[in-house]
């Protein structure tokens, strides 16, 4: 089997070092249920070193008073170092993320372009003048929070970590990463870009270790200014109510539940590819994944059959052999799929295709799986599963597609399939989501703004609006002095 490096240190203060109290967490390759590496097991101690390094390195302003321009500069570096390990971290991605070769490529190539992106916006973030009258001068600041702590998950671990580091650094801020302990390996390569780059030492820190130690100790740091979450809701309500007691400001991404809807007049067989690949890519383990599709009544068994017919032509295995449907992350994550899938039997729910683990593989996969039969009631079609399980549900008219769309505790993406522009954007006014695909599910890019609605969480990621969630604007106002407009004497 082709490898990567064994052990893996965290990145503090411009140092690759191992855990204050010498332990290690074991990464597990999910296509094989094999251990492939081990990284250093950060703890609260850990925490405390890299937070106070990243104090130390915001209050030496030396992000601050670097000229944006040239702040800018140092992240196009990142991302040059970045894409020369591209295939490095495609093959890390690979085996201890569970993509295919191709997609952990793509991976590290939409890292480096968040560092170009924000890059190129690191001089383009401005204040403004407020007018007052001649005998004043009034304007605002973008000024940066401080020490930002930020907390990626296992599915997208480097291209959400990098999504939020660049955000941090084009705007001044440092930053302790806690990686996700089931799939860190890739966002260290942030740390050896950052490094090879010149990145002042304790900018970046990025270490990996449990929740409940490294990550409580982290959003409970009494330096720490500002926090950005990617993760589950409960996960999300705990940080929030940690980061009350101290008046944190808050960035959180959270779970999704989003629906398509397919009207009449769409192209079925372009609606069945896209839900096809919005719910199937990386094992339906993508926050923003088309969980749901509603369809009329009168097009549901044509419809069905077809997903069927697409279901069960994907390829099951490992990604490195390149199959279509790759593994979920472990086998505690494929038990609590199959679980929700056979709950959803015993509620009445038919599994047309897949709903269970597929024991002739040693890794943790689960087949591609379509339910029908699913009432709005059910769990199934109200609940995160976090792996690729469709759930179909019918309507009668477009208004019942809304409210069946919007009939959940989410608000993260949603999707329109139509032909007709007036109606996309009938719908696409209606949905209750941050984000609304028409006609392709995952249409846009680094540069559209991401983020959800309800209890999808609040702030965006991505695009410019991004920015914004890492400053807060100061606002300056002076007298001139002697007033009268300032002429002499005046």
């Amino acid at each position: 089997m082709t490898k990567v490096k064994k052990y893996w240190q965290n990145y503090i203060n411009g140092n690759w070092v191992d855990a204050l109290e010498g332990g290690r967490i074991d990464i597990e390759n999910p296509a094989e249920g094999a251990i492939i590496a081990e990284v250093a097991r950060a703890t609260s101690q850990d925490v405390d070193s890299a937070v106070t390094a990243a104090r130390a390195c915001f209050n030496s302003r030396v992000l601050y008073d670097m000229r944006p321009t040239n702040r800018g500069q140092l992240m196009f570096e990142v991302a040059r170092h970045l894409t020369e390990m591209a295939n490095d971290i495609a093959l890390t991605e690979c085996l201890d993320n569970g993509k295919t070769l191709a997609g952990g490529k793509n991976e590290a190539l939409a890292a480096a372009r968040y560092f170009t992106y924000y890059g190129g916006l690191a001089d383009k973030l401005e204040g403004r003048m407020i007018p007052l009258g001649a005998d004043y001068i009034d304007y605002t600041i973008p000024t940066p929070y401080g020490v930002s702590a930020q907390i990626v998950p296992w599915n997208f671990p480097l291209q959400i970590a990098a999504r939020s580091v660049a955000c941090a650094l084009a705007t001044a801020n440092t930053l302790v990463l806690k990686s996700p302990e089931l799939s860190p390996l890739s966002t260290y390569y942030i740390a050896e870009a950052c490094h090879r780059a010149g990145v002042p030492a304790g900018a970046v820190n990025i270490l990996c270790g449990y929740g409940h130690d490294c990550g409580a100790a982290l959003v409970t740091h009494p330096d720490i200014d500002h926090i950005v979450f990617t993760g589950s809701v409960a996960t999300g309500q705990s940080i929030l109510r940690a980061a009350a007691d101290r008046v944190i400001p808050c960035v959180m991404e959270l779970g999704g539940k989003s629906a398509g809807v397919l009207f009449e007049d769409a192209d079925i067989d372009q609606a069945v590819n896209s839900t096809a690949s919005g719910i199937f890519s990386h094992a339906g383990q993508i926050c923003s994944a088309q969980s749901r599709l509603i369809v009329p009544e009168r097009l549901h068994n044509e419809v069905i059959d077809k997903l069927a017919a697409k279901a069960k032509s994907l390829s099951v295995g490992p990604g490195i052999d390149g199959h279509d449907l790759t593994p979920v992350i472990s086998a505690a994550q494929a038990d609590k799929i199959e679980g929700m899938c056979l709950a959803a039997v015993q509620a009445g729910a038919t599994a047309v295709t897949g709903g269970r683990k597929r024991e002739n593989l040693a890794g943790h996969f689960i087949d591609a799986t379509i339910f029908n039969d699913v009432t709005p009631d059910m769990s199934i079609a109200r609940e995160e599963v976090f792996g690729p399980v469709l759930a179909v549900l019918t309507y009668s008219d477009p208004e019942e597609a809304i409210a069946l769309a919007n009939g959940t505790d989410y608000g993260l993406c949603a999707g329109v399939y139509t032909k007709d522009l007036a109606t996309a954007h009938w719908a696409a006014d209606r949905l209750v989501a941050g984000q609304v695909f028409v006609n392709e599910w995952f249409a846009g890019g680094i540069e559209t703004p991401f983020g959800g609605m309800k209890r999808s969480g609040y702030g965006r990621e991505k695009g410019q609006e991004a920015l914004h969630n890492y400053v807060q604007t100061k606002n300056v106002g002076i007298r001139i002095t002697g007033g009268g407009g300032g002429r002499p004497g005046g």
